[in-house]
């Protein structure tokens, strides 16, 4: 059975709320949960402070990695998760009205944080939002397949 493998990441990005992002200065790995949406592209955007320890090591380092995993119930059940490896960075003013729709539609209570794409440009907000441009997203996926449960999207 021929699976689209496109099709299988994004509705797993879908489902997904949380993720964690790995950062690294001075060869000194960090990793951070944050919130995330994704657009029909596979970029993944996030809020954040630019005071957090990840925005600040991506403003110097734009490399990362992360990963995405759904609760899963117990060891031994089939499992689904996803790993990815590409660069971040704050979203450019240009973009910025789109990512912060995008971040506002999944989740509505982040207006209380972000209030506007316009309050983030003139930095009334401490919240920004960082975009993540995948260049290799692995689909782990032993349910859609079983035989080689890793599957590699290079972008």
């Amino acid at each position: 059975m021929s699976m689209n493998l496109r099709k299988l990441i994004t509705d797993y990005l879908e489902e997904g709320r949380l993720m964690q992002i790995a950062t690294v200065k001075d060869n000194k790995p960090w990793v951070a949960t944050v919130w995330y949406a994704c657009d029909k592209n596979l970029n993944i955007y996030f809020i954040s402070r630019k005071t957090r320890r990840h925005s600040l090591e991506i403003k110097n380092n734009s490399a990362v990695a992360g990963a995405i995993v759904k609760p899963h119930r117990t060891l031994g059940v089939k499992t689904r998760g996803i790993q990815f490896e590409g660069n971040a960075a704050e979203v450019s003013v240009l973009e910025l009205p789109k990512a912060f729709n995008l971040f506002v539609k999944r989740f509505p209570k982040a207006k209380k944080f972000m209030k506007s794409a316009q309050a983030i440009i003139k930095n009334i907000t401490d919240h920004h939002i960082y975009k993540i441009v995948p260049s290799s997203i692995v689909l782990f996926d032993e349910v859609n397949f079983p035989d080689n449960s890793r599957q590699e999207l290079k972008l």
